[in-house]
């Protein structure tokens, strides 16, 4: 690759990561600094996930679904950055539905290696007080308020595989970067872009990266990641809430 190749390609992965993960790493680093120079301990702190989800208003029902469609804009970029004369950016990164029945058990398994021992880090960070509290979006808009979570999650799980996996993958490996710099570089922007929620979840989000990263450099298809990611924030947006409303007692 040329000098001037590599600059090129340099400036694109910026404005793809300025667009898209990177820009809400930074903002999420931003939000983790001023959590932690505040008086109250982190553990004493909260954030909400999709907060506006509960809604009934039919026009706010409408105008967050188009917004989560719309947010998905800068997957569709990068998928086009890699797309070859004759070659789909699809297949290449393996998000397509050739092996769907294997993904999705892959995707699974992923859901109990990396959902389970998550859940624990987050558990422990609120023990030390050194992770803020996660709620999620009541379900009192019933259906509505599902389908605009679902939505949430697909997007999460597009955004973050196709651009922190599939695209700077490709992109970093024709820059030279090995194969570890590149896992461990992805899992700590990973890490980053969820730290507005405190230091437990940075490490699970590391050590979630650097899993995702190895097993798609094992088999080289995004999907199962895509499914896995989808599910655990299925259960972390929705499962966690009903759960709470139905057995009280033990939430």
């Amino acid at each position: 690759m040329t000098s001037a190749s590599r600059v090129r390609l340099g400036w694109e992965i910026g404005i793809v990561l300025a667009l898209s993960v990177g820009r809400s790493a930074f903002f999420s680093v931003l939000s983790f600094l001023q959590a932690i120079t505040r008086e109250e301990s982190l553990g004493a702190q909260s954030t909400a996930l999709n907060p506006g989800a509960a809604t009934v208003d039919p026009w706010s029902v409408v105008s967050q679904g188009f917004s989560h469609l719309f947010n998905l804009a800068p997957v569709a970029l990068a998928i086009y950055f890699l797309w070859e004369p004759g070659r789909s950016a699809l297949q290449r990164i393996g998000l397509d539905f050739r092996r769907f029945g294997k993904d999705a058990g892959t995707g699974i398994l992923l859901v109990l290696i990396i959902g389970v021992p998550g859940l624990g880090l987050y558990a422990l960070g609120r023990a030390l007080g050194i992770t803020v509290q996660v709620g999620a979006a009541p379900l009192d808009g019933a259906w509505t308020a599902i389908l605009l979570l679902t939505l949430a999650a697909l997007r999460a799980g597009l955004t973050e595989e196709v651009i922190f996996i599939g695209y700077l993958f490709d992109r970093l490996k024709r820059l030279g970067w090995g194969t570890w710099t590149i896992i461990l570089s992805t899992a700590a922007l990973r890490g980053l872009y969820h730290a507005y929620q405190g230091i437990g979840p940075i490490f699970g989000n590391i050590a979630m990266g650097i899993v995702f990263g190895w097993v798609y450099h094992r088999w080289g298809r995004v999907m199962p990641l895509v499914i896995a990611h989808v599910v655990i924030d299925l259960i972390a947006f929705i499962g966690y809430p009903l759960a709470a409303a139905w057995w009280p007692t033990l939430f």
